[in-house]
């Protein structure tokens, strides 16, 4: 149960489509940034924010996709030279590289933060048997 909805309530295309508007949103926000000059050194991993959100609120696939299309936007859009997949400086592979490691990371983190503890075995051998709420 994630927010009084069980798993079959958030199967649908609308946890995929809040993903990409979220990226395509984030997105627009570095872009506008980078094009303004006041965009920051390493953009991508602004990223990891909501991403986590996302992960939290309809699990780990959607979650997982806007991991995966934020690390061809960002190379797109936001390292030079833009508009090109190409990226010139290996310091912003390594970011890319990074970034997408950390993001399905994170992905893994904040969905393991809903799990129940009951599901959970360590809680169970560890403490014997499970407080009452």
């Amino acid at each position: 149960m994630v927010w009084g909805k069980s798993y079959a309530d958030r199967e649908g295309a609308l946890p995929f489509a809040v993903s990409l508007a979220a990226v395509a949103a984030v997105t627009a926000l570095l872009f506008y940034c980078k094009l303004a000059g006041i965009g920051p050194h390493h953009p991508i991993f602004f990223y990891l924010l909501p991403i986590a959100a996302v992960a939290l609120i309809y699990g780990s696939g959607p979650a997982t996709m806007f991991a995966l299309v934020a690390t061809p936007c960002g190379a797109f859009f936001l390292y030079d030279p833009i508009y090109s997949f190409q990226v010139n400086n290996r310091l912003e592979i390594g970011d890319l590289i990074c970034f997408t490691v950390l993001a399905l990371m994170a992905v893994k983190c904040s969905v393991e933060l809903l799990r129940p503890a009951a599901k959970i075995p360590a809680v169970r051998t560890r403490f014997g048997r499970l407080p009452i709420n």
